[in-house]
C-alpha cells in the first residue's frame, strides 16, 4: 500500500469533547505512588532520632515528677511536626510540579489546529501526530504514515523495531508484536518515519497499563552532595554520641545522679545531632529544581542542580537555541542568477517558479520543520495562481534522510500523467551527489554555496527527476536527477542571546557552537552573538579525520563545529571531558541521545526535541532558548551558594549550643541548657537553615566568578574555619557570662536566663551574618527576605513571652529580667555581631581561605 500524505483537513476533537472524555476515562496516566499524607509524615517524624530523644526526655521528667516540663516537651513536639509538615509539603509540591512537567508530550490535532500537550491530557479518539523519536502517548490505530517503524521492546521484549502500515478500517485492535500491523502502543518509541494516529485506549486500559509496568518518573538519586552530607552526618553523630556518653558518666560520678545524668546526656545529644544537614540538602535540591523550572528549564535528574554551578563549557546547537528557528526564504540561486526575496513579495520571475515548486513537492503537505514551512509559505504566496501548485497529486513514496545521504525525495503521480515525478531537496553536497556532478561542477557549486553561507544563510539544494518504470527503486541514486538550484534561508538570532553569551564569558564559561551549516554561516552567526571565533573552525569532515589525541588538543581553542552531524557530538563531549571540562550539551534528536547521556549535563529541547532526547537528558529546555540555559546556570550557582551558607550556619550555630551543654557538666556547674531550651533554639534553627537561606537572592558577583571545581567539598577549609570563629566566639561570650555569674554566687535561674537570651541573640546574629559571603549585616539587612523577618519576629515574640509570663518563665527555669541584665545582654549582642562580622576582615579572610578564594 502506498504511503499516504497527512490529511490536512483532520479536525480532531473539540474542547467540549475532550472535557467529556476526561470525565469518562480520567487522565491518561497509570496509577502512581500515592502522595504522602499527614499520617505518613507523622510516622516519619516519630522515627526521627530527635523525636525519640524528646520522648526519652519526657519520660525522664515524668520519673522526676516534673509533669509541666513533660507537657512542655509534648507541646514542642506538636510545633516541630507542624514545621516538618510545612517543609515536606513545600518539597512535595515542587516535586509534583516537576513530575507534571516531565511527563511525555504529545502533538495532537484539536479544533483543526496542532497543539502540543502533556501526555496525560491525551484522550480517547484524539488525533496524534507521530514522528521519529516520539514516545507514543496512548494505544492508537495508524491512519496514515510514511515508513513508520516502532520499537515495542518495552511490551514484547523484542529489540528489533517493527514496521507499521496504515489501518484498513476493519482490523480490530490487537496485541503488540509483528510487522505490518496498524496499531501503535503507549510507551513504545517511533524510531523511523512519521504518521497520524487515532487514540483508542488511554491510562490503565492501554497494553502497558494492563501488564502493570510503571513509566519512568522523577526519582531521587545519590548525588555527590548527598554522599558528602551522609559522611558529615556520620562524623557529627559519632562525635555527639561520644560526648553524650562522657557527659552521662561525668555527671553521674561527680553528682551521684544517674537519672539527671541521662537527661544532661540527651540534652547534649540534641544539641549536637546534625539532623538539619540531610533535610537542608533535600529541600534545597528539590526547591532548586523547582526554581530552575521557573526559568523554563525542567530538571529530570537531581544531580544536574548541583552540576550547573560547575559547568565550564556549554555546547549548543545553533538552530532554534541561538536562533529563533523561524526560517524565511531570502535568496534563490539558479545557475548564475540570484534573486533576493522579501516577506511581502507576491510573485516571482518565471525562471524561479520551478525551484519553489519542487521544494514544496519534496516537503510534507503539512510541514512541521521551519525550513519546509518557509518554502511552503513562499510558494503559497507567489505561486498561488500558477500551474506549479499540485493539490491533486498523489504521493506514492518517500525516501527519507539517512546518515549516508543528507537528502530526501518524494515520488508523486499526477491524475493525468503516467510518469512519476520525483522532487528532492537536502544538503547541496548530497543533491550534487544525486545529480552525479563532475569535479569541476562541484567546485563551482562550492563557490555558489559559500556566497550564500557567508551571508549567514542556511543553504538547501533542490533537484528533480522523472521515472517511467512500474516499480520504484530502493534508493534515490537510481533516479536520474537534474539539479535545479539553491535556496538560502535566514533564521534570525534570538535578541537575548548576545547578552547571555557575554554573561557566560564573564562567568568563565566557554561556548561551543555546533551546527550542520557551512563555516561561513556559522561564522556570521558567531559574530552576531558575540562568540569569540578565532579563525579555527572544525568541520565534520575534518573531525572524522582527526584521532582522539588531535581532537583533544584542537578543542581547547576551537569554539565552532560546522557541517557536523549529531553522531559527532559524542566525540566532542568525550574530548572535552578528557581535558577536565564540565560539559553541558544540548540536543533534540534520536542521534543526540548518546552525547546527552555522556555529558555531565545533557540538555534536551522541550519544544522541538524528541522524547528519546528528553529521556536521555538531565535537563529539558522548555522554551528551546539559550538564554534560559544561562539563567539555569545562574540559578544552579545560587542554589549551591545558599546551600553552603545554610551548612555554615548549621555548623557555627551548634557550637555554642553544644558547648553550653557540655562545659557546665565538666566544671560541675548547674546545667545551663535543658531540653526545652534546645527545642526553642531548634525552632529558630530549622526554619532559618531551610526557608530563610533557600530564599536568599543571588550574590551580586555570582556570574563574575569562575565555575566552582567539580570536587569542591561542601565543608571546605574556609567554611570550617569561618564556622569555628563565629561559633566559638559566641560560645566564649556566653560561657564567660555564665561562668562569672555562677562563680560569683548569682542564682542559677538568673545565669541561665541571661546565657540563654545571649545565645538566642547570637543565633539571630549568625543568620543575618551568613546571608552573604561578601557584604556586612548593615548592607544585607536591606536585601528583602520575608522568611527572615518571620523567623526573627517569631523568635523575639516567643522569647518576650517566655521572659514575661511567669508560667512560661518557670518552665524554662528563668528568673525575671531587670535593667542591668538587659544592658549586659545588649553588650553581648553587640560583641556577637563584631565576632560574626570579623570573618570579613581582609586579614582574617586571607587566613580562612589559605590564600584561595574558596567561597
Amino acid at each position: 500500500m502506498p504511503a499516504q500524505a497527512y490529511d490536512i483537513n483532520l479536525q480532531g476533537l473539540t474542547d467540549q469533547e475532550v472535557i467529556e472524555r476526561l470525565a469518562e476515562d480520567g487522565y491518561n496516566e497509570l496509577p502512581s505512588t500515592q502522595k504522602r499524607t499527614f499520617l505518613h509524615i507523622l510516622l516519619e517524624v516519630v522515627r526521627e532520632p530527635m523525636f525519640l530523644m524528646l520522648i526519652a526526655c519526657g519520660l525522664l521528667y515524668l520519673f522526676l515528677g516534673d509533669r509541666e516540663e513533660a507537657l512542655m516537651l509534648i507541646g514542642f513536639v506538636v510545633v516541630i511536626i507542624g514545621i516538618t509538615f510545612y517543609q515536606e509539603q513545600k518539597t512535595e509540591r515542587a516535586l509534583e510540579a516537576l513530575r507534571d512537567l516531565s511527563s511525555p508530550r504529545a502533538l495532537v490535532i484539536r479544533d483543526g489546529k496542532k497543539q502540543r500537550i502533556a501526555g496525560r491530557e491525551v484522550v480517547r479518539e484524539d488525533i496524534i501526530l507521530l514522528s521519529e523519536g516520539d514516545r507514543v502517548s496512548a494505544d492508537a490505530v495508524l491512519l496514515s504514515g510514511n515508513n513508520v517503524n516502532v520499537d515495542e521492546s518495552l511490551l514484547t521484549g523484542e529489540s528489533v523495531p517493527v514496521r507499521k502500515r496504515p489501518w484498513d478500517g476493519r482490523l480490530e485492535m490487537g496485541t503488540p508484536g509483528g510487522d505490518d500491523l496498524p496499531f501503535v502502543y503507549s510507551g513504545t518509541l517511533v524510531v523511523k518515519g512519521q504518521g497520524v494516529a487515532e487514540v483508542r485506549s488511554t491510562g490503565p486500559r492501554t497494553e502497558i497499563g494492563k501488564i502493570g509496568k510503571a513509566l519512568q518518573t522523577l526519582e531521587p538519586e545519590d548525588t555527590n552532595l548527598q554522599k558528602q552530607t551522609s559522611k558529615i552526618v556520620r562524623n557529627f553523630a559519632i562525635i555527639g554520641l561520644s560526648l553524650c556518653a562522657i557527659v552521662v558518666v561525668v555527671f553521674a560520678l561527680t553528682r551521684g545522679d544517674w537519672l539527671n545524668g541521662f537527661l544532661a546526656g540527651i540534652t547534649l545529644a540534641m544539641a549536637t545531632l546534625p539532623e538539619e544537614f540531610p533535610v537542608v540538602l533535600t529541600i534545597f535540591l528539590a526547591l532548586g529544581a523547582w526554581r530552575i523550572s521557573q526559568r523554563h528549564v525542567l530538571t529530570r535528574r537531581v544531580h544536574a542542580v548541583e552540576m550547573l554551578g560547575a559547568a565550564t563549557v556549554l555546547c549548543v546547537d545553533k538552530t532554534g537555541t541561538l536562533t529563533l528557528n523561524r526560517m524565511t526564504v531570502t535568496k534563490l540561486s539558479i545557475g548564475k542568477e540570484t534573486l533576493e526575496v522579501d516577506g511581502k513579495q507576491m510573485s516571482l520571475p518565471e525562471a524561479f517558479h520551478q525551484i519553489v515548486e519542487y521544494s514544496i513537492l519534496s516537503s510534507p503537505a503539512d510541514p512541521f520543520d521551519p525550513m519546509e514551512k518557509a518554502m511552503k509559505e513562499l510558494g503559497g504566496r507567489t505561486l498561488i495562481n500558477t500551474e506549479h501548485i499540485h493539490k491533486d497529486w498523489e504521493l506514492m513514496r518517500e525516501y527519507p534522510l539517512s546518515e549516508n545521504l543528507l537528502a530526501m525525495s518524494h515520488v508523486w503521480r499526477s491524475p493525468e500523467g503516467q510518469d512519476y515525478v520525483i522532487a528532492a531537496k537536502g544538503a547541496p553536497e548530497a543533491i550534487a551527489d544525486l545529480c552525479h556532478f563532475p569535479p569541476e561542477r562541484k567546485h563551482s557549486l562550492r563557490h555558489e554555496i559559500n556566497e550564500l553561507a557567508d551571508s549567514g544563510l542556511r543553504v538547501i539544494g533542490v533537484a528533480r527527476a522523472a521515472f517511467r518504470a512500474s516499480s520504484l527503486p530502493e534508493g534515490q541514486h537510481d533516479f536520474d536527477f537534474e539539479f535545479i538550484g539553491l535556496i538560502g534561508l535566514a533564521d534570525p538570532v534570538r535578541p537575548e542571546v548576545a547578552g547571555a553569551v557575554k554573561e557566560c564569558y564573564t562567568a568563565g564559561i566557554r561556548i561551543i557552537m555546533i551546527t550542520g551549516d557551512y563555516p561561513g554561516t556559522a561564522r556570521n552567526i558567531a559574530r552576531q552573538i558575540g562568540l569569540k571565533p578565532d579563525d579555527q573552525i572544525i568541520t565534520g569532515t575534518e573531525l572524522d579525520k582527526m584521532n582522539d589525541k588531535e581532537l583533544k588538543a584542537r578543542i581547547k581553542t576551537v569554539c565552532i563545529f560546522a557541517r557536523a552531524v549529531p553522531e559527532q557530538k559524542l566525540r566532542i563531549v568525550t574530548a572535552l571531558k578528557a581535558n577536565g571540562e564540565v560539559v553541558a550539551m544540548t540536543g533534540d534528536g534520536v542521534n543526540d541521545a548518546p552525547a546527552l547521556k555522556a555529558a555531565h549535563i545533557g540538555i534536551a529541547m522541550g519544544g522541538r526535541g524528541t522524547d528519546v532526547a528528553r529521556e536521555s537528558a538531565a535537563l529539558v529546555l522548555l522554551d528551546d532558548n539559550f538564554a534560559s540555559i544561562v539563567q539555569a546556570v545562574r540559578t544552579g550557582r545560587r542554589v549551591f551558594d545558599n546551600l553552603k551558607k545554610a551548612m555554615a550556619f548549621i555548623f557555627s550555630v551548634h557550637l555554642p549550643i553544644a558547648g553550653m551543654s557540655l562545659i557546665p557538666v565538666l566544671f560541675n556547674w548547674p546545667l545551663a541548657l535543658l531540653p526545652v531550651h534546645i527545642l526553642f533554639l531548634e525552632l529558630i534553627i530549622d526554619p532559618a537553615c531551610t526557608i530563610v537561606f533557600e530564599g536568599e537572592q543571588d550574590e551580586p558577583d555570582i556570574m563574575q566568578r569562575p565555575p566552582r571545581h567539580l570536587e569542591e567539598p561542601l565543608f571546605g577549609r574556609a567554611m570550617i574555619l569561618s564556622g569555628l570563629i563565629q561559633g566559638l566566639g559566641i560560645l566564649i561570650i556566653v560561657v564567660t557570662i555564665y561562668a562569672v555569674m555562677i562563680t560569683r554566687g548569682f542564682d542559677e535561674t538568673v545565669a541561665r536566663m541571661i546565657a540563654f537570651v545571649c545565645m538566642v541573640i547570637g543565633n539571630l546574629v549568625l543568620i543575618f551574618s551568613n546571608r552573604s559571603w561578601k557584604h556586612s549585616i548593615l548592607k544585607t539587612i536591606r536585601i528583602p527576605n520575608k522568611a527572615l523577618w518571620w523567623v526573627t519576629g517569631g523568635a523575639v515574640v516567643f522569647l518576650t513571652l517566655v521572659l514575661n509570663i511567669p508560667f512560661l518563665r518557670s518552665l524554662f527555669k528563668f528568673a525575671p529580667l531587670n535593667r542591668w541584665e538587659l544592658a549586659l545582654i545588649a553588650v553581648s549582642g553587640l560583641a556577637s555581631v563584631l565576632i560574626a562580622e570579623s570573618v570579613r576582615i581582609k586579614g582574617v579572610q586571607k587566613f580562612i581561605q589559605g590564600g584561595r578564594n574558596e567561597k
